[in-house]
């Protein structure tokens, strides 16, 4: 599985547009935290070499921020770990803690 990293507010917003064309995945980590370190590993155990969507990893703890205006930006009340999907140019799914796996977000683009 390839991380992207999401460290920028410009990065963001580039990424929004981007998904207008082809949706996109962010998933909010924090590395201090035990059930998101589980959630991060969940998705890298069950990913699946043909998945062409691209993965964005945001360091909460880094670049708190940044999470907060994804927050703003996609009407998401934060929570970590989450996963974000945007499509079209918005959220379109988005799941946190044990609901977090690859065949829920694979469902979600279909």
């Amino acid at each position: 599985m390839v991380w992207h990293p999401l460290q920028k507010s410009e990065q963001l917003h580039s990424l929004i547009e981007q998904s207008v064309e082809k949706p996109i995945v962010i998933f909010k980590h924090s590395t201090r935290c035990v059930i998101s370190s589980m959630a991060k590993d969940r998705l890298e155990r069950q990913w699946q070499q043909d998945i062409s969507v691209p993965f964005y990893y945001l360091d909460l703890l880094q670049f708190r921020a940044i999470s907060n205006e994804i927050a703003d930006v996609t009407n998401v009340e934060h929570q970590s770990p989450q996963i974000i999907l945007l499509s079209g140019g918005k959220c379109v799914y988005t799941a946190s803690h044990g609901d977090i796996n690859i065949k829920a977000i694979l469902s979600a683009l279909n």
